[in-house]
């Protein structure tokens, strides 16, 4: 299972790819099972089905970015540790990680499902899509510490060096969820219950695959045990301070996805109802392509960014930099192209043609995409600034595109732009944060130049 992978002696380019490489497919397909699980539930159960779970997907966006948050800061971490051959204080470093995570999100989580419909209100959801949001509710959020767990421990089995089986976690959780959507949707008719419930099961499966990886006394990077004693409770402590710290601006990534979707179906139910809704959900169903995308180029560049910068060399990280944005550059291009001539092709894979939601998400989608050059960079960089330990300027950029600049601009520019504003409020606001991020490297920049001086 293990890989091998030297983070200190591999040449940068090599390195970097015999990471991205598995990251990328596990990211692919846990982009197709988003994209599948969409289609899956517009075509077989409806478009108020499709705008329903758009409704749910802060809670899911909150739940990852626990997830991630955990996982990115206590790998940073652990990262360090093992760059200085502090074996243990890694493992013990993953193991609060993982042990806090769980806990938090399964008290959170039962309340949600306690509370459903308040909580679906809360959401945005209309009395019309209200019972479909409910039950989603019911069979997705409970099994929603599974998603966590899988998150944040395919952070720990690629800094063990083993990134290809990381890919298989990925990949199994989704195709098992891939094909029990269609079992339960198409062959039972489970509506809306079989469309979480299969979701639920995938994750459930991804991570079982994880715990019993990182509990083998084979891996390296395993979990151990610990006792509750006053000075293990203070380390515990500690630890989770300096975890949250530096993974606080990836849990606001996924919060600002989140605040996306929870704003733009608010605007879209102002402007166009539940059609718009609906149109919306489109876009934010293909916006996984360009998230996991750039996701996996992050955490390919995050271990080998992490290990050189405790081991004092700074010209491969630099080097890693340099590959990681040139990468997710040139992939947001792609990505941009084919919903531009695509675009559709691709809402019709959701919807049918001669819904109304059609329309309008044909017009939109290749709008939406225009932000997708500017998500690349911000997210790369966001990457970058948690892997060197430099948590403020990750936070302040991932707070302006999430929130300062999003939030106005979804409610000013279809004042000015009508239905076309609607579409271009997260590009505009994601440039807007890409010349912040030019900003801050240039000042840098300017400040290392002056040091050697």
């Amino acid at each position: 299972m293990t890989d091998k992978l030297n983070f200190g002696k591999t040449e940068i380019t090599k390195l970097f790819f015999q990471i991205l490489i598995p990251t990328l497919m596990g990211m692919v397909f846990s982009a197709a099972f988003v994209i599948t699980d969409g289609i899956f539930v517009g075509q077989g159960i409806g478009s108020d089905a499709i705008a329903a779970v758009n409704i749910t997907a802060p809670i899911f966006l909150i739940n990852t970015g626990f997830g991630l948050m955990f996982g990115v800061g206590s790998s940073v971490i652990a990262s360090i540790y093992l760059s200085r051959g502090q074996i243990d204080n890694a493992r013990l470093n993953i193991t609060h990680s993982i042990v806090i995570c769980i806990s938090f999100l399964a008290v959170i989580w039962t309340f949600v499902t306690i509370f459903a419909p308040e909580v679906a209100i809360l959401l945005g959801s209309s009395e019309r899509l209200l019972p479909l949001v409910v039950e989603y509710i019911y069979w997705f959020v409970p099994f929603l510490v599974f998603s966590a767990i899988l998150s944040a421990g395919l952070f720990y089995i690629r800094l063990d060096g083993a990134p290809n089986f990381a890919m298989i976690c990925n990949v199994i959780s989704a195709v098992i969820n891939i094909i029990l959507d269609y079992l339960f949707i198409y062959v039972f008719e489970w509506g809306m219950f079989g469309a979480a419930l299969a979701t639920s099961l995938g994750y459930i499966v991804g991570a079982a695959m994880v715990l019993i990886y990182m509990s083998r006394k084979s891996c390296k990077l395993r979990f151990i045990a610990f006792d509750l004693t006053q000075r293990s409770r203070a380390l515990i402590s500690r630890n989770i301070k300096n975890i949250c710290k530096l993974g606080s601006s990836t849990f606001l990534c996924e919060l600002a996805i989140a605040c996306m979707m929870f704003v733009g179906n608010s605007i879209f139910m102002k402007y166009l109802h539940e059609d718009g809704v609906a149109a919306f959900s489109v876009g934010c169903y293909l916006f996984p392509l360009i998230l996991m995308l750039n996701t996996a180029i992050g955490q390919s560049a995050q271990p080998i960014i992490s290990y050189n910068y405790g081991a004092g060399n700074m010209q491969r990280v630099k080097k890693a930099l340099n590959i990681a944005m040139t990468s997710a550059i040139l992939s947001a291009i792609v990505i941009i192209l084919i919903q531009f001539f695509f675009s559709g092709e691709m809402v019709a894979m959701f919807i049918d043609e001669d819904n109304p939601a059609y329309t309008i998400a044909s017009k939109g989608l290749p709008l939406f995409a225009l932000g997708y050059i500017f998500f690349a960079i911000n997210i790369v960089a966001i990457s970058y600034f948690q892997s060197i330990e430099r948590a403020t300027p990750a936070t302040v950029i991932t707070v302006l595109r999430g929130f300062i600049f999003m939030i106005p601009c979804f409610i000013t520019l279809p004042i000015f732009w009508g239905d076309k504003g609607m579409w271009l409020a997260v590009p505009v606001t994601e440039l807007i944060t890409t010349l912040y991020v030019f900003f801050i490297f240039l000042k840098t920049r300017r400040k290392s130049s002056y040091d050697k001086i």
